[in-house]
């Protein structure tokens, strides 16, 4: 695997081209070695005279180490770790390599030539062999805005077999005036992207890298969602947030960027984001603005804009959610055949296997059936409690029979996008909704004398030492007339292709409960607060194991008795 900077001395400058060196923080005059916890990482300069030089990059991988202490069991071990292209094509491996071994040049540092760190360089980047499925064009379009000439020159899959065609894999060539940790920051980042896959586990950790290196150039990049979907290996938890933390660095709306409400529960096992493949023709757009096949063939049908349904010009999502609550859950399928669909927002969209068509997604079943609860309770007041972005806030707001919808939520990141959404509703419906910061485990007399609570999948995000606590603050000490509550079957898990026995739905739960187990948490916290409970499952029921998720309704018995001792 290998790499060349090259940087051509500017006419009239003072300085030798081999000041690359102080950049780099590597002597021009002797070759250098690191080693990786993959290989050894070698540092030379083939070329270094006055007018021109040039540092080569290169890492001798060990396919053995890539995977030492990796056993069957552990969750990223597969054959390709054995038989890969590692060794050879530019991918993540070379961003490690870079972030240690040109560290300093990377974040833009040199103590002997600050000036030199901060001046645009004619620079020359070339790597011999880059995974690029997408083909040339997809190399130009992520590189191109940054600055960059692009000449990604594809490679033949077998020169002595021409007749088979090309392979994925593109040599690449990028010629600019750029300051070279500018540079470095486009690779480090780029790489991955044009690779769609990492050697390590990803985390949160993962966000934190792109939005620091991407700084600067990322937010104002035309495909930033594409390069963060595919950076992040398009785990969509992940995804979300990166972009959500992306609109607010630009002062957007998270919808702008594709960040659709951080509902955990929203994406299931087996609804990875999937991204129309590079090499599938149609239909696709998964760069920029290019052209989608079977979409808008007229001038009335391009002037409804992505993510509205033709018929009404409603959001549609919105108009799913419309259908859902009028309709009912949609549960008309049962036994073993249900999918877990991928909706625009990424959450599942359970529907009967026959069917061609995609069914509404489970979240937005989840909220048309919290929504239709309210309506059965005659709900004036309402609180949303872990309210997150605001998703059912949106959704409760344009109900006239709701007089007050407040939501609450621990996090002042989700409850800032939440206020921004609400404040782009119609005057009307934003008057009507407010969002505060409150911690679901604390009492707070304020929340007394609503008509109804929503939980919704809330509990099993509480560890299971501080539950008691919630059902004190929520059931005990506010005590509203109703109480919703939804959280997943667990039995339903078998159902979602690539979730283990015993593994959650997200790694932030604490717990999964079957319905026996939630019907007998339900029925204690009822009885112990002079609550009778209701099951509702919400999505298509298997005969088996039941809905996707579960729902119980809490009414408070002797409202009226309740309220006066609550009162005295």
């Amino acid at each position: 695997m290998l790499v060349t900077i090259s940087c051509t001395r500017p006419v009239g400058a003072e300085w030798p081209a081999t000041d690359l060196g102080y950049l780099l923080h590597k002597n021009p005059s002797r070759r250098q070695t690191f080693e990786q916890s993959y290989g050894v990482a070698h540092v030379l300069y083939p070329e270094a005279s006055d007018e021109r030089c040039t540092a080569a990059l290169l890492l001798e991988i060990d396919p053995v180490r890539l995977v030492r202490g990796k056993s069957k069991g552990t969750p990223d071990f597969s054959l390709g770790q054995y038989v890969n292209d590692r060794p050879y094509a530019a991918s993540s491996l070379l961003s490690v390599a870079i972030s240690t071994v040109f560290g300093t040049a990377l974040h833009g540092r040199c103590a002997q030539r600050p000036e030199l760190a901060g001046t645009a360089l004619d620079l020359r980047i070339e790597l011999p062999a880059v995974p690029c499925k997408g083909g040339p064009e997809h190399a130009a379009r992520v590189f191109a805005p940054l600055g960059w000439t692009v000449a990604a020159t594809p490679l033949p899959l077998d020169p002595a077999f021409p007749e088979w065609g090309d392979s994925h894999y593109v040599r690449l060539e990028l010629t600019g005036t750029l300051r070279l940790t500018e540079a470095l920051t486009h690779l480090y980042v780029l790489l991955p992207v044009l690779d769609g896959s990492k050697h390590y586990w990803l985390d949160t950790a993962e966000i934190d890298k792109l939005l620091r290196f991407g700084e600067g150039w990322l937010t104002a990049h035309p495909e930033r969602e594409w390069i963060t979907r595919r950076y992040l290996t398009r785990r969509h938890t992940l995804v979300r947030t990166a972009l959500a933390r992306l609109a607010e660095l630009d002062d957007q709306d998270p919808e702008e960027l594709g960040a659709l409400e951080h509902d955990y529960d929203d994406e299931e096992p087996g609804t990875e984001t999937t991204l129309p493949h590079p090499d599938v023709a149609a239909p696709t757009t998964e760069l920029g603005d290019a052209p989608v096949a079977g979409g808008p063939t007229s001038a009335s049908d391009a002037a409804v804009r992505p993510g509205m349904t033709e018929a009404t010009g409603q959001p549609a999502a919105e108009t799913a959610f419309r259908n859902a609550l009028a309709e009912g859950s949609g549960s008309t399928a049962s036994g073993p055949g249900l999918e877990p669909g991928e909706s625009a927002g990424g959450d599942p969209a359970p529907q009967p296997v026959e069917s061609g068509e995609r069914g509404p997604s489970l979240a937005v079943l989840r909220r048309a059936a919290v929504h239709r609860a309210l309506l059965a309770e005659g709900a004036g007041r309402v609180l949303d409690l872990g309210c997150g972005q605001g998703a059912l806030l949106l959704e409760l707001a344009a109900d006239r029979a709701l007089t007050e919808i407040v939501g609450v939520d621990v996090s002042m990141r989700e409850l800032k996008i939440a206020a921004r959404r609400v404040r782009r509703l119609p005057e009307w419906q934003a008057r009507r909704v407010t969002v505060r910061q409150g911690a679901l485990t604390y009492t707070d007399a304020s929340l007394r004398g609503y008509d109804v609570a929503v939980l919704m999948e809330v509990i099993e995000h509480v560890d299971a030492t501080r539950l008691q606590a919630l059902e004190q603050a929520v059931f005990g000490a506010a005590a509203p007339g109703t109480v919703v509550v939804t959280t997943p079957n667990s039995e339903f898990n078998v159902r979602y292709d690539g979730l283990g026995a015993g593994a959650f739905r997200h790694s932030d739960h604490r717990f999964e409960w079957t319905r026996a187990e939630f019907a007998d948490w339900a029925h204690r916290v009822g009885a112990t607060h002079g609550y009778a409970v209701r099951f509702e499952p919400v999505g298509p029921e298997d005969a088996e194991v039941g809905a996707s998720t579960q729902m119980a309704v809490f009414t408070r018995k002797n409202n009226d008795d309740d309220a006066a001792k609550g009162a005295a």
